[in-house]
């Protein structure tokens, strides 16, 4: 079984090497061919679907469209060239971190 880490950091390096692959075989590399703004679009998308899983109430929508919130995210951090280590470095910078101290450090 992968670790949360290993699954992103695998996820990662697939959405990566996509990248310079035929938009017509594959949906990742058709992803990137259409630009930032296009997968940003996607990442509204999925989030909107995410919050209507969520207040419905329905465990098993949330996890689905979750799951395509985070794979578009990920493509967008690809896109951007930022890799998952990076946003997970920032998770654990924060980790035992009061959420409000965190938000004031960042707003001087």
């Amino acid at each position: 079984v992968m670790s949360s880490t290993d699954v992103l950091d695998a996820l990662g390096e697939m959405l990566d090497s996509r990248r310079g692959q035929s938009p017509d075989e594959s949906y990742v590399a058709r992803l990137h061919s259409v630009g930032l703004d296009k997968i940003l679009e996607k990442v509204g998308e999925e989030a909107i679907e995410t919050v209507i899983a969520a207040k419905n109430g329905d465990a098993d929508a949330v996890i689905h469209e979750t799951a395509d919130l985070w794979f578009h995210t990920m493509v967008m951090l690809s896109h951007l060239y930022i890799t998952p280590g990076q946003v997970v470095e920032e998770l654990g910078r924060r980790v035992g971190t009061s959420g409000l101290a965190e938000k004031a450090a960042r707003s001087q």
